[in-house]
């Protein structure tokens, strides 16, 4: 059973009592709301993650199986040489985005060119064909980490958002209502004291008039 708050037993107290658990069920709500929306949103991402991971391992899979292919062909001197003077340039935009007052990283893939005019003259058709291939999942990778960092900011968010709900439900809003059924009772106590003060002078007041008059 959830304690109660140390206030004073007032009826001022209780008032303010009131409008706090009224404020906390609203906040509640809001929470619940947001973070089911957010939940949403987590499970629709979620399942973009999944398809586009998928996707990726295979035409990764598939190209570095073309890479492989173009090792057997070359040495490993001139795949290094070929690769360290293949040039792509990409021109990327770090922005943001907005999922439920959540700002999340949002990647803009500009226009991409890839130097492999070395490769015709000096490397395999299996090497040209895989870094092609490769260049080409940079955009889809881009992606992939972009929707990966959503679902990971999404998925503290949510976290976050369940122990403030927690909080209120199972701490706050508890304690808050036995503060009120606490001051209620304490109320009701001193009206019954009063009461009985009160009938005890009555009865003071009638058996001294009563005397008086014998």
């Amino acid at each position: 059973m959830a304690e109660r708050l140390n206030v004073n037993p007032t009826r001022m107290e209780m008032q303010r009592q009131k409008g706090r658990l009224r404020t906390a069920k609203r906040g509640h709500k809001l929470l619940k709301d947001k973070s089911d929306e957010m939940l949403r949103h987590f499970i629709q991402i979620a399942k973009q993650n999944k398809a586009l991971r998928e996707e990726l391992d295979g035409r990764v899979a598939d190209a570095l199986r073309i890479f492989l292919r173009a090792r057997t062909q070359m040495s490993a001197q001139e795949i290094e040489a070929a690769v360290a003077t293949t040039g792509t340039k990409i021109n990327v935009e770090a922005g943001v985005a907005n999922i439920m007052g959540l700002r999340v990283p949002k990647i803009e893939l500009g226009e991409m060119t890839t130097d492999t005019s070395h490769s015709i003259l000096n490397t395999t058709a299996s090497f040209d064909t895989a870094i092609r291939e490769l260049t080409k999942l940079l955009a889809k990778l881009f992606e992939l980490a972009e929707i990966e960092k959503a679902c990971d900011m999404l998925a503290q968010e949510i976290v976050r958002l369940k122990r403030r709900i927690n909080a209120l439900e199972f701490i706050l809003m508890p304690q808050i209502e036995n503060t009120i059924r606490f001051i209620r009772m304490k109320l009701a106590e001193n009206e019954r004291s009063q009461l009985v003060r009160v009938m005890k002078v009555k009865a003071q007041l009638e058996a001294a008039e009563a005397g008086s008059q014998g």
